[in-house]
């Protein structure tokens, strides 16, 4: 009686022994389901996917996105300060006849100035100026102010010369956050500041560079890049606009390893980017006792234009434009090996490694033996 109880113990367990997920046939027979109203489709590695894969992150550098733009005169904006300053030519007759006591050496004539306190552009655009009035200011540049108000002085008085700077820029900046020395609003000159002058005029970043990655946004573009990358690629270095937001973000990425992996984790990575041999590194490797060499899989939602013609043709993407799919790396094959350390992971990745078609049957014996030496034990000891 004894040995029939012991024997039903590991039986009963045989249909509830725990996984760690589906089984690499599982996961091949997902293409004929769907998510979110697309087909999942598996894609086996090879060196043909890893190149359109690699092609399409290329494409989303900066320079591909935001362009180069021109550099333009300097505009004045609601909330900007004007220093404005006006000389006449002698004899003057405006500006400033000077005082009874002070005059100037026979036969020497000197041209008069005036110079205004700040002037700062009003919600309407305008400023005012002695002897001319309401000027506009709004939308134009300083050149532009300054020969206006020279104009309206002809007349009143003798060959007027007029400066006007902008000394004060409240409209054309560019917000620069995140893991900076002192996160601040940069203003843009008529030099044309790029990303990296902003960056370094926030004192740079706090975390290392190989770490460190750069969002710009910019109306209701958003991309990404290492800075390593910008560094190194001058083309990467735009020039920026007025209302861009630079974000300095440290490690901002992540995948996820499951199955049969030395670790289960969520994994920080670096703006850089990680291969697929390199997330199968830090995850501590496959188990060996468990997982199956053909069943290491990344599940993705992809941008369509990384896959294949043929697959696009017939898949039906998302409601957010994407495809659900699976990259298969069949570790089996030495060559996938190469394919492993081309092959790009992304944010939010997954990673699963399945088990092996017979870890099942030794975990049932592994019970089955631990049960029998129990019942033996107990037999020895009623003994």
């Amino acid at each position: 009686m004894l040995a029939v109880a012991c024997l039903a113990v590991p039986l009963a367990a045989c249909s509830s022994l725990g996984a760690s997920g589906p089984s690499t046939s599982s996961v091949r027979k997902i293409e004929a389901t769907q998510y979110d109203g697309s087909d999942v489709k598996i894609i086996d590695l090879d060196n043909q996917v890893v190149r359109r894969v690699a092609a399409v992150r290329n494409s989303r550098n900066f320079s591909e996105i935001f362009g180069e733009a021109a550099v333009v005169d300097t505009v004045i904006g609601y909330g900007d300060a004007l220093d404005i300053s006006m000389w006449e030519a002698p004899p003057a007759v405006l500006f400033g006849a000077m005082g009874a006591d002070v005059r100037p050496p026979a036969g020497i004539s000197i041209a008069q100035s005036a110079a205004l306190p700040g002037q700062v552009v009003g919600n309407d655009g305008l400023v005012s100026v002695p002897f001319v009035g309401r000027v506009q200011a709004a939308g134009r540049t300083p050149a532009e102010v300054q020969h206006e108000i020279s104009a309206r002085l002809r007349g009143k008085a003798n060959d007027p010369q007029v400066v006007v700077r902008l000394v004060q820029n409240e409209t054309r900046n560019v917000t620069i956050i995140g893991e900076v020395a002192a996160s601040r609003r940069v203003p843009l000159s008529a030099r044309g500041e790029r990303l990296l002058d902003a960056i370094a005029a926030a004192g740079g970043s706090r975390q290392p560079v190989g770490k460190t990655t750069i969002q710009l946004s910019r109306g209701a573009t958003v991309a990404a890049m290492a800075l390593d990358d910008i560094i190194r690629n001058p083309a990467q270095n735009v020039r920026l606009l007025p209302d861009d937001v630079v974000t300095v973000l440290f490690q901002p990425y992540s995948f996820i390893a499951l199955g049969a992996v030395n670790q289960n984790a969520e994994v920080p990575f670096e703006g850089g980017g990680l291969t697929l041999a390199q997330a199968l590194g830090r995850t501590g490797g496959l188990r060996d006792e468990r997982a199956d060499i053909r069943g290491v899989f990344v599940f993705r939602m992809e941008d369509p234009a990384a896959l294949d013609p043929s697959v696009t043709a017939t898949a039906r993407t998302t409601l957010d434009g994407r495809v659900p799919v699976v990259y298969r790396l069949n570790l089996s094959d030495a060559s996938s090996l190469f394919a492993a350390q081309d092959f790009a992971i992304r944010d939010r990745d997954i990673l699963y490694i399945s088990n092996a078609p017979g870890t099942d049957l030794q975990k049932f014996l592994n019970s089955l033996s631990t049960v029998a030496f129990s019942a033996i034990s107990v037999g020895n000891a009623v003994r």
